[in-house]
Order: C-alpha cells, then sequence, then structure tokens
C-alpha cells in the first residue's frame, strides 16, 4: 500500500466526471451492509424459551453490557438513548476491526466519515436535551449562570464536536500510517504485532466515541432528571409529614 493513500478519500475505484466513488463510501457501504446482514441472521430466529442459539447469547451479552454502560453514565433508563449510542459504537468497532483484512481501509480514517459521525452527535444532544428538558429548558442552560456565558457555552458545544471527529480520525489516521510504513521496513515481522495493536485500539476507539457521546448527551438530560427527583423527594417528604 502506497503511504500517500492511506487516506480512502484518495482511493478512487470509479470517476465520471465530478462525480466519484471513493474507498470511504465503498467501504462504508460494506460495513453498514455487514451489519444490517449479521443484525437479520441474529435477530430472525430469537426464542424466549430456556435454550437459544449461541448468536442470541452474543446478542444478547452485547446489549445488555452497552445498557450497563449506558446507564452507568446517564443514571436514567437506556430504552431511549441504546439505538444511538450502541449503533455508533458498532459502526465504528466493525469500521476499525475489519481493518485486518487485506486491502481494506477504514472509513474511520477519513476526515469526513469522523466528522459526519460527530455531526451526528452534536445533533442528538439538543435532541435528547430538549426531549428531556422542554425548548426553553434546554436553551436555558446556554446562559447560566448569566447572559455573558451564551458565546462560551456555544463555542464549548462546537470544539467538543471538532474534538470527536479530530480524535477519531487522528488515531486510525496515524495507525494507518505506521503500519504502511512498518509494512514497507519489515513486511513480514511488524505487520503481525500492528495488526493486534490495531485491533485493540479500534475497539478502544469506538468505545471512547460512544462514551463521550452518551456524556455529552447526559449532561443536556440530566439537569432535568435531577430535578424531577428532587420534586419526587421533596413530595415524599411532605407524605411523611401528613401521615406523621
Amino acid at each position: 500500500m502506497d503511504i500517500k493513500t492511506v487516506s480512502p478519500d484518495q482511493v478512487v475505484f470509479w470517476q465520471w466526471g465530478p462525480v466519484s466513488l471513493n474507498a470511504t463510501i465503498v467501504f462504508t457501504w460494506v460495513v453498514i451492509g455487514l451489519l444490517v446482514l449479521v443484525s437479520w441472521l441474529a435477530t430472525r430466529r430469537l426464542s424466549s424459551d430456556v435454550q437459544f442459539s449461541r448468536w442470541q447469547n452474543l446478542l444478547e451479552i452485547l446489549v445488555k453490557g452497552m445498557q450497563n454502560q449506558i446507564k452507568d453514565i446517564s443514571h436514567q433508563e437506556t430504552g431511549i438513548y441504546l439505538p444511538f449510542a450502541g449503533t455508533l459504537f458498532l459502526f465504528i468497532a466493525v469500521c476499525n476491526l475489519l481493518s485486518i483484512v487485506p486491502g481494506y481501509t477504514p472509513p474511520t480514517a477519513s476526515l469526513s466519515t469522523t466528522a459526519a459521525l460527530a455531526i451526528c452527535v452534536f445533533v442528538a444532544v439538543p435532541l435528547y436535551g430538549i426531549l428531556n428538558r422542554g425548548f426553553l429548558g434546554y436553551l436555558r442552560q446556554y446562559i447560566r449562570p448569566t447572559m455573558f456565558m451564551l458565546p462560551f457555552n456555544i463555542m464549548g458545544e462546537l470544539s467538543r464536536t471538532l474534538a470527536l471527529a479530530v480524535r477519531l480520525f487522528g488515531n486510525m489516521m496515524s495507525g494507518a500510517k505506521i503500519g504502511a510504513i512498518l509494512l514497507a521496513i519489515a513486511p513480514l515481522f511488524f505487520p503481525i504485532i500492528m495488526d493486534a495493536l490495531g485491533l485493540l485500539t479500534g475497539l478502544i476507539q469506538a468505545y471512547i466515541f460512544a462514551v463521550l457521546a452518551m456524556v455529552y448527551i447526559a449532561s443536556a438530560t440530566r439537569t432535568h432528571q435531577e430535578r424531577e427527583q428532587k420534586q419526587e423527594k421533596k413530595q415524599e417528604e411532605k407524605g411523611e409529614k401528613s401521615h406523621g
């Protein structure tokens, strides 16, 4: 593999005028198709009996693990967050794990892919915040404790979105470049070690991206949850006093 063409954006499979089909698009479609196929195979024969298939057992372990992580971060019910955070994790993890396949370049090594994922998080944070706190309740956090904090809070939202995109892109791109350099130096020994480290790094990056997304979402919704808990506590205290 040429070091100059490590980025999947630079690998063009087909081009017609201004329209081109590069490796980023092709491999993204491959990952999406693989996820859809595996999801269909794993869920087509779900059973509530005591005995079930290994696919279902693996699926339940994976879903339960993601639910526990989301609940630990958000301290809320996981049903509304699992589809988004779980899909982020699975997509990034599969993109990175397939890097051991010869000729494959992970779409996450492209800034366009990581930027798109970060934009999804950027849009999801206010959506979840508005769903939990209401439109005005969510916007009110941008002017706390004073109106002068509005531009700083907006810049904070934009900067953490940029950080998400650049962090994932930088880690995957640097890993691909280092692997290409070592492949040119010692084509028999170093690639094995780099592939093993690449698998571990890919899983870690997928986990970090999904966890950070949930942290941002939880910060946008937790205030509403805490307020409801305080109101419930006050009602319980009033009830105890009235009974006393």
